[in-house]
């Protein structure tokens, strides 16, 4: 009796290592006059998603990396009006009587009489008034800087990067991210060699 073997199918192993992504390319340079220059050729080149790390403020950097004025005071100022308007309102609101227009306006109020003064004060109600604004803007100012810096973010590809560690010591570094329009690897790094960087690395994500 002849038996027949079924053929074992051969099943290649499943591949569970993901393949790095590509972040970025970091570029290296030694002196502040150096990164200088180079961030206002990146600029120049039209590069959008790219920035500079430096270890200490450099003059001119926000210049010649074209970074235009934030919102933000704008956002800071509004709030605090807010809060201002609000302040006021509040107070006359609960010192308002039946007859005034403060009560025809919310329906009703709470009068509250004090030494016969006038239930509708203003250099009664400035306090509030100066610390609502206060509350408003700083609010804003905080959890508005979070928002536009992404923050609060535990941790970021550059991190994993040992070159980057002397960022905090004596180095100056441009960093184009793999997600601008104009990026493709190999002319950027030509791109980046051509400015001056003494190396330039890939960080993965």
């Amino acid at each position: 009796m002849t038996t027949f073997e079924t053929p074992t199918p051969s099943v290649e192993p499943a591949e569970t290592d993901e393949t790095p992504k590509l972040h970025a390319l970091l570029a290296e340079f030694e002196t502040p006059g150096e990164v200088l220059k180079a961030a206002a050729k990146v600029r120049e080149a039209g590069y959008r998603w790219w920035d500079c790390c430096t270890p200490f403020p450099v003059h001119g950097l926000d210049g010649a990396m074209g970074i235009k004025p934030t919102i933000l005071p704008v956002m800071v100022f509004f709030a605090g009006l807010t809060g201002l308007i609000v302040a006021f309102i509040l107070q006359a609101f609960t010192n308002s009587t039946g007859a005034s227009i403060w009560a025809l306006v919310w329906v009703t109020g709470y009068p509250y009489l004090i030494s016969g003064k006038p239930l509708l004060s203003i250099p009664a109600f400035i306090p509030v008034m100066f610390e609502l604004t206060i509350l408003f803007s700083a609010l804003t100012c905080v959890f508005g800087m979070f928002g536009m810096n992404g923050l609060p973010r535990l941790h970021h590809p550059l991190l994993a990067n040992d070159r980057f560690r002397r960022v905090t010591d004596d180095r100056f570094y441009i960093v184009i991210e793999a997600r601008d329009p104009k990026f493709f690897r190999s002319r950027t790094e030509a791109f980046l060699d051509s400015i001056g960087a003494v190396a330039v690395e890939e960080v993965q994500d």
